[in-house]
């Protein structure tokens, strides 16, 4: 059959897009690049429960720092209900610093307000922030949640750089640690999905707005520079470790709300070295 005149007039040529349109989806952040860590649990179905918790959210990589107990009995795999790989790969640790070592954002389980205030944040921001914190695939985050009698301690807390804060009810906050770690985890994976969709072409997805030159500073990297200033500091006769006066924990919190990133902090330690060679020679 002969095609109409009306069909004879199509324009089949490509036509233009809007300028503004949606994206391709973007491969999200991998929930590989999140790590939970458990400081001094003391009591194995705790552990096998945050193992539950983490699979459900698809999370598979747990860090145990001086566990308080045995990890795997009866109690923690029945706790764990399928998870059991979770709770047998666990990696062991004696220290907060080996167990995050490589991680570039550290954040940690808060429930009190502190003497020296911290960057705090609520699970949801937390979420909110891994598409641009992890867009690096080197990124590592880790989650670090305390004992769960006293939580983690003001030193362990100096370690991370920010705190968050799940917002229960204030006549009824406390939550054992299982829940705590479903609800921290349940956002990760609502950011997980999210970043998995399409979204308006021109978008911004890094942590300071744009394509950094340089990656973050891992953990390591700043504890190797908090150790060298804190040395150059007393060499100079600026900090008394007899007398602190917090001037290291206001220092770390400084460099860690800055977020330096490797070159950076190469640059604040090669001025430590020659303040040091200047100090040597005088």
């Amino acid at each position: 059959m002969r095609p109409g005149p009306a069909a004879d007039m199509v324009d089949w040529r490509p036509f233009s897009l809007p300028r503004r349109c949606l994206a391709m989806p973007q491969p999200a952040f991998s929930l590989d690049q999140l790590r939970i860590v458990l400081i001094g649990t003391s009591h194995p179905g705790n552990i096998g429960a945050v193992c539950r918790a983490m699979k459900n959210m698809g999370l598979g990589d747990l860090a145990l720092v001086a566990p308080r107990c045995e990890i795997q009995t009866s109690d923690s795999i029945a706790r764990a209900s399928g998870a059991d790989a979770l709770l047998i790969g666990a990696s062991r640790h004696e220290t907060l610093d080996a167990a995050v070592a490589d991680a570039t954002l550290v954040v940690g389980a808060s429930a009190r307000s502190r003497t020296l205030p911290w960057p705090m944040i609520t699970p949801r921001a937390l979420g909110e922030s891994l598409p641009a914190e992890l867009a690096d695939p080197q990124g590592r985050v880790a989650l670090v949640f305390g004992r769960e009698d006293s939580g983690l301690t003001n030193a362990e807390l100096q370690h991370c750089h920010h705190h968050v804060h799940i917002p229960t009810d204030p006549d009824f906050s406390s939550l054992n640690l299982a829940a705590a770690v479903q609800v921290v985890a349940y956002e990760c994976r609502l950011a997980w999905l999210a970043a998995a969709e399409p979204t308006e072409a021109g978008s911004e997805a890094a942590p300071f707005g744009i394509d950094w030159d340089h990656p973050p500073a891992s953990h390591d990297d700043l504890e190797r520079y908090f150790a060298h200033l804190e040395r150059v500091l007393t060499d100079t006769g600026f900090h008394d470790p007899q007398r602190p006066r917090q001037l290291m924990a206001r220092l770390r919190r400084l460099y860690l709300r800055a977020r330096p990133d490797t070159q950076e902090i190469s640059i604040l330690r090669g001025i430590l070295s020659a303040v040091e060679k200047r100090i040597a020679g005088r």
